[in-house]
């Protein structure tokens, strides 16, 4: 299925020349590969974080692939296993809203029917053409592993700059510190020609 969401592409391009500035920052700043001490210390913070299963965050998504991409405004919110994901388009101001849980999915927005799955990764794939590993972003977006192997390298102070798993790169590029404990504000995702771009503006962990 293909949608009005290509319309942003002139605002894709803008974020993607800017976030190409910040990923070549971020590949310049020192990464430090982990030992015990640092691995210890990355599962007392994600021991934090799954104590924490509702959030919201507020910001910008680009995503882009071989074939399709698209942008807009990101408002997402999960709580436990059960998440709402919506996505505002910067030039028709058009949303959709994905939903679901660990065991079903569905799309409102993109058609005069709501979609269903059995899954959001396969839907948003399947309805947007963009591969968008929902059920892992959920951990990955909060500088946590998803359940599974990992390959973790952390900044001089201790927080991850790269992750990679399930065949993709996940590259912290900036952290929110007035939170606690500090969550990711700029995100850069890739599994080869696929690309996700997040810039967080707020966080919110009741």
């Amino acid at each position: 299925m293909r949608t009005g969401w290509q319309d942003g592409a002139a605002l894709w391009s803008r974020m993607a020349a800017a976030m190409a500035i910040l990923l070549l920052a971020g590949c310049v700043a020192q990464r430090v590969r982990p030992d015990a001490s640092l691995l210890a210390a990355q599962e007392r913070r994600e021991s934090a974080l799954a104590t924490r299963a509702d959030w919201t965050l507020a910001g910008r998504l680009a995503v882009s692939g071989p074939a399709d991409g698209g942008s807009g405004a990101l408002e997402w919110s999960q709580h436990g296993h059960a998440f709402r994901f919506s996505v505002q388009a910067p030039v028709t101001g058009k949303t959709w809203i994905l939903s679901g849980d660990s065991e079903h999915a569905r799309i409102e927005g993109l058609s005069a029917e709501v979609l269903h799955g059995s899954d959001a990764t396969t839907l948003v794939e399947r309805e947007l053409g963009w591969k968008l590993p929902v059920e892992q972003f959920a951990a990955w977006v909060r500088g946590a592993r998803a359940p599974g192997s990992a390959e973790l390298e952390f900044r001089p102070d201790g927080l991850p700059s790269l992750l990679v798993q399930d065949g993709w790169r996940v590259e912290y590029l900036d952290y929110m510190s007035d939170v606690e404990p500090a969550l990711p504000k700029r995100i850069f995702a890739s599994q080869g020609d696929y690309k996700v771009r997040l810039v967080v503006q707020r966080w919110q962990m009741p």
